[in-house]
């Protein structure tokens, strides 16, 4: 039985077939007992404060309001200490990559972790299945390509997904930022408070653009919940990492400092972002006929070429025929 296996992994994988057997073997019964490795031991500090909400109930005698976000997904608490990174520098900056994508949770760096790991996993797994079963290349490093391809594909997805949805989402506050201008210049102008006014237009762009919607929503519960407002200003610029943005927040805390107008300094960057906004689409309008250059030689001028040169090179190769 055994010299008949390995005579099969031989004539499907090569002389190194029953190798990479061992080794695919390997890495599967690893990946199985990694979950057993990684658990995170129980904080005893859980217990108290299971115990003090506990008695906290029984004495108000009424149920416990739960004020945070309610937890979506996977529970990957013990595998806080695998999934996340130590490196508090590191954290961050993933952090504040997922915050620009528009994930805000509080497990996002954790739940991105995960995914990046399972689908390494998993394409480490499908890699060696492929190169035995269906590869017939009997070089080694050939089949070690073929098997580390998927696992490649499947660690830099999630990375590529998220940088995606950080350059859709800027673009939307890029397009977005001159009407909430214009917007918030009107409710300022009716006699509301900058917070006020940050929240109505929060409310008032949910449906032509969320994503701006849900910063100012966050802006302005954050200056609701008396965190300093220079401070709420500059988590949104960069959060949002847009350069409008940037000098938007600028114009706001220079003009809170100097003790300016706010709808003056409002009214006159408002103008600007019209303009900038007007100048960008004509700045792509410019670039449309360059970038229709080459379509147009590769579509337009080899036709031409056959209609008018076609019949005079058919009647000369008559003539010399």
């Amino acid at each position: 039985m055994t010299v008949a296996l390995i005579d099969f992994l031989t004539s499907k994988l090569g002389p190194a077939g029953p190798v990479l057997a061992i080794g695919s073997v390997g890495l599967l019964l690893i990946a199985l007992m990694l979950p057993f490795f990684l658990v995170k031991k129980k904080d005893p500090f859980d217990r108290i404060n299971t115990l003090t909400q506990q008695k906290t109930v029984k004495q108000a005698n009424t149920p416990l309001v739960n004020l945070r976000q309610t937890k979506k997904g996977p529970n990957l608490d013990k595998f806080a200490s695998f999934l996340e990174p130590q490196n508090l520098e590191e954290f961050s900056k993933r952090k504040l990559n997922l915050l620009r994508a528009g994930y805000s949770s509080r497990e996002a760096v954790r739940i991105f972790h995960f995914i990046q790991f399972a689908m390494t996993i998993g394409g480490i797994i499908l890699g060696a299945l492929y190169v035995m079963l269906f590869s017939t290349d009997t070089e080694m490093q050939m089949q070690a390509l073929k098997a580390a391809g998927p696992a490649g594909i499947g660690y830099y997805l999630p990375i590529y997904w998220v940088n995606r949805r950080v350059g859709q989402r800027k673009q939307e506050l890029e397009n977005g930022f001159p009407d909430s201008l214009d917007l918030m210049l009107v409710c300022i102008e009716a006699g509301q408070s900058l917070d006020q006014s940050i929240s109505r237009v929060g409310i008032e762009l949910s449906h032509s653009y969320p994503h701006l919607s849900d910063e100012y929503i966050i802006v302005a519960n954050e200056m609701r919940a008396g965190k300093d407002k220079p401070t709420v200003l500059k988590d949104f610029s960069e959060r949002a990492d847009v350069p409008d943005i940037k000098s938007f927040v600028t114009v706001l805390i220079q003009s809170a400092s100097f003790g300016t107008s706010i709808g003056d300094s409002l009214r006159v960057y408002a103008g600007e972002m019209r303009d900038k906004r007007i100048m960008r689409v004509e700045e792509k309008a410019n670039k449309l006929p360059t970038k229709m250059t080459l379509c147009t030689m590769m579509f337009t001028v080899p036709p031409l070429l056959v209609l008018l040169v076609g019949p005079s090179v058919y009647q000369i190769m008559l003539i010399l025929g």
